[in-house]
């Protein structure tokens, strides 16, 4: 598995252990950062897990705006935690991160979604990040 896609699954998993335990991302990542310096059976928290998981924090409420408006007979708290943090991840990725060709970011998403969730996740999550990227260019407007 590329680097960058085992980023992206541990911050996935960060931000899925953070919505399960109803505590911030940052938190969790500050527990796993201390857990892979304290035992080496953890494995590391590589800078691009770092850095997705702080773009997402630092764009949340917008990121879940996004979704609340934009996902079809889907409230975001009703929706698979799986499907909800992936989606998260990849909005963010796919708005906020320059360096990642939007359809790397939204395959990655797919790709963690047909790991991670249900059948029918994988057509969910690419059907809404499409949507983000048509819309793209006015969904990263100022959030202040």
């Amino acid at each position: 598995m590329a680097a960058r896609s085992k980023a992206r699954k541990r911050a996935f998993q960060i931000l899925f252990e953070a919505d399960q335990r109803g505590i911030t991302v940052q938190n969790v990542l500050a527990d796993w950062i201390r857990h892979s310096r304290s035992d080496d059976r953890q494995p590391p928290v590589t800078e691009y897990t770092m850095q997705l998981v702080e773009g997402y924090a630092e764009h949340v409420a917008r990121i879940d705006e996004l979704i609340a408006t934009y996902a079809v007979d889907w409230d975001l708290d009703r929706m698979p935690v799986a499907d909800r943090n992936i989606v998260r991840l990849g909005a963010y990725e796919l708005i906020w991160e320059d360096g990642t060709p939007d359809a790397v970011a939204i395959d990655e998403a797919v790709q963690l979604a047909k790991e991670f969730s249900t059948d029918d996740s994988p057509a969910f999550v690419n059907g809404l990040l499409a949507r983000f990227k048509e819309l793209k260019p006015g969904l990263r407007r100022d959030e202040k």
